[in-house]
């Protein structure tokens, strides 16, 4: 199951007509090194099935299976991302861990590059009023409940597998609905004003067509 408006073939990382120009782009990019967010309040009890899930990322050591389809990509966002991030090696880096964590389950990666930027504007430091951290304003009470209280929410990897974990979570639980599961993710459940900012902003500047 794939969401509506988001299909594989819109969201495949690039057309096959682009990849002689981009091969030699990804070469070079490779050779140059070129809100808050609520996620279960623990007031309100853990969700023992997100909870679970994100057990299961964690042991989860997997990688990309198509390199090419994914220096691809990255050359194509990593120019895109350059206003935002100003360290090539830090762009890239996030943008190998979005590709990476968004494919392991199995959601489109320009989406979650879309709530990373109205998350948190691609400030891996960032901190919200409530507390959330990082790129994906994830919540520290989540490091106590799976037993990892050494994690680090500002690293990278850590916290896009965490991010993306629970935003997979919430589009299963709305079976596959963006406008409610984006909500969910946001704390704003029953409001469209979060999903319609995320999905402006992939359509506006990290859609694929």
């Amino acid at each position: 199951m794939m969401f509506s408006i988001l299909s594989r073939r819109n969201w495949a990382p690039v057309n096959n007509r682009h990849k002689p120009v981009l091969r030699g782009a990804a070469i070079l990019l490779l050779c140059t090194g070129l809100l808050s967010t609520a996620h279960a309040a623990p007031g309100k009890g853990v969700d023992a099935a997100l909870k679970a899930r994100l057990q299961n990322a964690i042991a989860d050591t997997s990688s990309f299976e198509d390199q090419f389809d994914a220096t691809v990509w990255l050359t194509d966002m990593a120019l895109r991302l350059e206003q935002r991030v100003e360290d090539p090696d830090e762009r890239l880096e996030i943008l190998q861990h979005v590709h990476q964590e968004a494919q392991r389950v199995d959601l489109p990666p320009e989406l979650v590059l879309a709530v990373i930027d109205i998350e948190s504007a691609f400030d891996r430091f960032a901190v919200s009023s409530a507390g959330a951290r990082g790129l994906m304003q994830v919540m520290p009470f989540w490091l106590a409940e799976l037993k990892q209280p050494d994690a680090n929410l500002f690293d990278i990897k850590t916290n896009l597998r965490m991010g993306c974990t629970i935003l997979r979570y919430y589009f299963d639980m709305e079976d596959g609905d963006l406008t409610p599961a984006l909500a969910r993710y946001n704390g704003s459940t029953g409001k469209t004003w979060y999903s319609e900012r995320v999905l402006g902003r992939l359509s506006a500047r990290w859609f694929q067509l």
